[in-house]
């Protein structure tokens, strides 16, 4: 296309600007600082270490829930609150209410891994920019707006990324700002790009690294904060719900958490291995709001922030192999999650940690091959996160027989070290797009599509206004970035089987039906899509492939 590819070397690549990367870029940072104040040789000077974010800002793709336990962030800035961390409050009460259609039972008692106290409510967007900021204040160089696209090898050994091109037009052709992606090349690349990264993806399936691990189970958090008026927000109170808008086959339950600045943040989350072909994340997280509760609570308020994402549930069983040669993997991209306790900003920040103390022990021997980068899966094995995930190794898989069975099966978890049932050791699961139903074993042969709520643009929305309260934008001459691998099948067999489900499980309603020229034909509306890769995920036919888009595009989150 004419213009000749740049190419970058740096010693430490991060990709993703996440807690995790950022956590461990700024370690690995201090490790050598604090190496070189004092070795007489080996000194490690000059070395470059870089994040690249896909993101318009560091923040702008980030979304958790969210409360944080501080364990790791004590570890990293022991006076973090003096250190101007952006908390919203710490957790000074917390319950767990069951929702019926009408009704709101508060259970007398609040099962311990959802017990908060000590821990505080964030913004991880918030969080990360904070982060950020420590980071460069220490030398580590922020690239926002590079999205990694390719992984690059020399043999198998992962030596760096390839970022995406900038400037292609939607009918593939450069344009007059065309620009093709760096080649950034390192000894090491640390991948934190999120959950079900494209990227990891590709690094999984070429290295093989989940040879003998659980397939990976995935939920979808549907996400809005809200402003409500004075003196009703009491920073600080945690909400978990569950039963209503769910049935009781599905895993989910929604959250309500009291931030600071009258802000409360509300939200739902789904298990991405549901049975209802027909599901509606964003139209269950609007049900809940009619919930007589939630509707007193928002009663005069006004809506703020929207979006979702994806995480990822499986559990240890399900982490994929953390090393290999030049490479390794961080936080989400590596399963880094407490499904138990709806918590994982502190593993991932702690497997960044880990990440690096194995990282400068590589560079101290120059050697950056498996064996040496194998001591970050020793580090891990050893420390409270592994502890931490071990008593939770079984925890989703009994939501498979229902929400009854599970917290059964949760509280024999509890009381016999995570074994499942209470017997095994270590219990299987398949992926969750398998579950899925088609339409005539879930509704039988009469079927039709449920019926749903009027929006009233007040208490509830459609997706396209909470869309726009992602603030996400994308220019929309570039090709799509959500490939569609065999376009017949949506058409041929998947409106019959499934009833077109990524019509109903898409947040940001980037999937329509729409009658072209007296046919039926998939509308991909890419410019909405909100990065949560739930279409990649929940898929039933697996043949939609989200990969990066051009560098900034996508959600842009400021409190979420």
């Amino acid at each position: 296309m004419g213009k000749q590819r740049e190419s970058l070397e740096l010693d430490v690549l991060f990709v993703g600007a996440g807690p995790a990367c950022l956590a461990g870029a700024i370690h690995l940072k201090r490790l050598i600082n604090k190496h070189n104040e004092s070795a007489t040789d080996r000194k490690l000077e000059d070395l470059t270490i870089g994040i690249i974010e896909k993101g318009r800002e560091v923040g702008a793709h980030i979304l958790s829930g969210a409360v944080m336990d501080p364990r790791a962030l004590k570890e990293l800035f022991p006076d973090f609150l003096k250190d101007g961390a952006p908390v919203e409050a710490e957790v000074t009460y917390d319950k767990l209410l069951y929702l019926t259609e009408e009704a709101k039972l508060v259970l007398p008692f609040t099962p311990p891994p959802l017990v908060n106290h000590g821990n505080y409510v964030v913004s991880l967007s918030k969080m990360t920019r904070w982060l950020a900021t420590k980071a460069e204040e220490l030398g580590v160089d922020i690239f926002p707006e590079f999205p990694a696209a390719e992984p690059l090898y020399e043999g198998n050994r992962v030596v760096g990324v390839r970022t995406s091109d900038r400037g292609i037009g939607k009918d593939g052709k450069p344009k007059g700002n065309y620009e093709p992606g760096v080649d950034i090349f390192a000894k090491v690349t640390v991948v934190g790009e999120g959950c079900h990264g494209s990227l990891t993806k590709k690094l999984r399936r070429q290295l093989k690294l989940d040879e003998g691990r659980n397939p990976q189970v995935y939920a979808i958090g549907v996400k809005e904060i809200w402003e409500l008026p004075k003196g009703r927000v009491k920073p600080g109170h945690v909400f978990h719900t569950v039963g209503y808008p769910l049935d009781s086959n599905t895993y989910g339950g929604g959250w309500i958490y009291h931030m600071k600045d009258d802000l409360l943040d509300i939200g739902l989350v789904v298990g991405l291995d549901y049975k209802d072909p027909l599901l509606d994340p964003h139209h269950e997280l609007q049900r809940l709001k009619l919930h007589p509760y939630l509707q007193e609570l928002l009663n005069g308020g006004k809506l703020v922030a929207y979006g979702a994402k994806t995480i990822p549930e499986g559990g240890l069983y399900s982490m994929p192999k953390l090393y290999a040669d030049g490479l390794l993997l961080v936080g989400d991209s590596a399963g880094f999650l407490n499904s138990m306790r709806l918590k994982g900003i502190h593993l991932a920040m702690k497997s960044g940690m880990m990440a690096a103390e194995a990282i400068f022990q590589a560079l101290l021997d120059k050697d950056y091959g498996a064996a040496k980068l194998k001591l970050y899966d020793d580090l891990f094995r050893s420390s409270w996160a592994y502890q931490e995930l071990y008593s939770a190794r079984n925890f989703h898989q009994a939501f498979h027989q229902g929400m009854l069975a599970a917290m059964i099966n949760a509280g024999l978890q509890f009381v016999t070290g995570g074994k499942y049932w209470g017997l095994i050791e270590r219990a299987s699961n398949g992926a969750g797009h398998e579950r899925m139903q088609r339409l005539v074993d879930y509704y039988g042969t009469r079927y039709a599509v449920p019926n749903r709520i009027d929006f009233d643009g007040k208490l509830t929305f459609d997706k396209l206004t909470d869309v726009y309260y992602s603030s996400t934008n994308h220019d929309e001459d570039q090709p799509s970035h959500l490939k569609i691998l065999e376009p017949n099948i949506c058409i041929d067999r998947c409106t019959k089987e499934y009833g077109n489900p990524c019509q109903y499980f898409c947040p940001a309603k980037v999937y329509e039906i729409q009658e072209e020229h007296g046919k039926p034909k998939l509308h991909i509306n890419f410019s909405n899509c909100v990065h949560c890769k739930t279409c990649d995920i929940m898929d039933p036919y697996q043949i939609i492939e989200w990969v990066t888009p051009e560098g900034g595009g996508g959600p842009g989150y400021v409190i979420m």
